[in-house]
């Protein structure tokens, strides 16, 4: 059986209501998806790793690495 077939055979055993809610829902995949595929991946540039690096150079202190004072408490 074809798929075009079952879809006839299984839309006929529906009632009127699931009818409707089908048919809302093919055209909103109709509207989704029926797009020329090419342009939609064209306007996508592939990403690059690594492109930032050494923009953002923060002077960290000394002691970045250390428990806070706020903490000190916690820590014991």
């Amino acid at each position: 059986m074809t798929v075009d077939a079952e879809i006839l055979e299984t839309l006929e055993k529906m009632p009127q209501r699931l009818k409707a809610e089908l048919l809302h829902y093919a055209k909103y995949l109709i509207d989704n998806y029926s797009k020329d595929v090419s342009k939609v991946n064209s306007s996508h540039k592939k990403r690059r790793s690594g492109i930032l690096k050494g923009t953002f150079n923060l002077p960290l202190p000394d002691d970045f690495n250390q428990p806070l004072e706020d903490f000190k408490e916690y820590m014991e």
